[in-house]
């Protein structure tokens, strides 16, 4: 075998196509999963599994036979009550296994930040890597997470570390484990359980894309640099209306005002959930959607080479991933 690669959050959505994808190309991968994760996305593969989390004290002697490192793993909620898990998880142990990385020398490390990172522009314009939205603009503590995280890439290559930091949109595709919100989103088309949308946007690429981003950042990418995985910037009615071509399935044409679900979300989070129901709609879910997240990937594509696949392919395979 060729390279092996340390991978953390292989059993995700992202982290599982890249573990696809490095396998495919002649690596090694050894994944990093937590006691409780779902094994399911790693089912049949050729990959070497040790058990931990980000803080586990000895990650730097499980990275010791490796030579890069792919940090994927993330902890990703919009519930309120889970900042404390958030930091813990995503800025605590980014620190932590990039310090490991450093011990066990580790050659170089593709470090998986987000878009939420970066924030977004004003009035709905793209942003691009240039762009930084102050962090008590950024929406939520999840996105706060991912900006402070960063943070801690940023530093350990001020101390000599080789880091390249990819900032991936939206992906759409196979592998939706949990589902992400988009993942949702089709979920609840599908299920024609989605009679209205709200006016926003997003950024769409095909997470098979995101995982050539990864590999090719690995290759390509230079030391410190971030670069945003993304594809199209769609209105969530341009995105719906894919989704009915596709299906068949006739897409929702009423709008709802922001303030419906923003009640709703109250109601739930702050008045329900200490009752003890649990909550189906975070308030930070709903602040987020009144923000136009669209994105500037010419960077990627002109110098790691970023794929453009058409994004009905990727739906296209979401939708039979779901449906299997």
């Amino acid at each position: 075998m060729g390279i092996k690669a340390f991978v953390t959050g292989g059993t995700g959505f992202i982290g599982a196509n890249l573990v696809r994808l490095l396998l495919n190309q002649g690596y090694s991968v050894k994944a990093l999963v937590r006691p409780q994760s779902r094994l399911d996305n790693l089912k049949g593969l050729d990959v070497e599994i040790v058990t931990g989390d980000l803080n586990s004290p000895n990650l730097a002697d499980l990275m010791q036979d490796c030579r890069v490192l792919f940090h994927v793993a993330a902890h990703y909620s919009l519930w309120r009550r889970e900042a404390e898990e958030l930091y813990r998880c995503n800025v605590l142990g980014t620190r932590n296994i990039l310090e490991a990385a450093r011990q066990s020398q580790i050659e170089r490390v593709v470090y998986t930040s987000s878009v939420a990172a970066i924030g977004v522009g004003t009035n709905g314009e793209p942003v691009d890597e240039t762009h930084q939205s102050p962090v008590e603009k950024l929406v939520g503590n999840y996105k706060k997470s991912k900006f402070l995280a960063e943070q801690e890439a940023y530093q350990a290559v001020t101390q000599g570390q080789d880091i390249v930091i990819v900032n991936p949109s939206t992906p759409v595709g196979a592998l939706d484990i949990k589902p992400t919100p988009t993942g949702e989103i089709i979920l609840r088309f599908l299920r024609r359980q989605m009679p209205a949308y709200v006016n926003t946007g997003l950024n769409v690429i095909d997470v098979k894309d995101v995982a050539w981003g990864h590999l090719l950042a690995l290759e390509k990418g230079k030391t410190g640099d971030r670069y945003i995985l993304g594809n199209q910037n769609l209105t969530l009615k341009q995105l719906l209306d894919l989704l009915s071509q596709i299906t068949g399935l006739s897409a929702p044409e009423r709008t709802v005002p922001l303030w419906v679900p923003l009640t709703l979300a109250r109601i739930d989070e702050f008045l329900l959930t200490p009752l003890g129901k649990s909550p189906t709609l975070a308030v930070d879910a709903v602040q987020m959607s009144r923000q136009t997240m669209y994105y500037d990937s010419s960077k990627a594509v002109k110098f790691l080479g970023l794929p453009q696949s058409p994004i009905e392919n990727a739906l296209t395979e979401a939708i039979a991933w779901f449906n299997h």
